[in-house]
């Protein structure tokens, strides 16, 4: 087998695909999260209270906390099935922790972007 063979298989394997959503959605929360706090520093002024408010309820805020919510989720199960990977050598379960850690991210962000509408 080719080099290029163990490349192309190895970005099949659902490991690959889970560390890949794991790192951007990391990144998503990176530059996501500075910006939100400065929303919520917004919001602390009472003279700006109201604007902020009325500014969160657009349907486009409530899809992109609901997507970061979602993100939050799907990392912080990612996460946790890196660590149970790792520390409990739980390799040939492996696709069931990704399929987990990829429903309850998902579940989570629904169930958010349901109670947001």
């Amino acid at each position: 087998m080719s080099v290029d063979g163990i490349t192309r298989a190895s970005r099949a394997h659902p490991g690959f695909v889970a560390a890949l959503v794991h790192r951007l959605s990391g990144l998503a929360l990176a530059l996501f999260l500075p910006m939100h706090f400065l929303v919520l520093g917004l919001a602390l002024e009472a003279d700006s209270f109201s604007g902020v408010i009325a500014w969160t309820n657009q349907p486009l805020v409530k899809i992109s906390e609901a997507l970061m919510v979602g993100a939050l989720a799907v990392h912080f199960a990612g996460g946790v099935r890196l660590l149970a990977v790792e520390f409990f050598g739980l390799t040939r379960a492996q696709s069931v922790w990704i399929a987990c850690a990829f429903a309850s991210g998902l579940g989570v962000g629904v169930l958010f972007l349901m109670r947001a509408f």
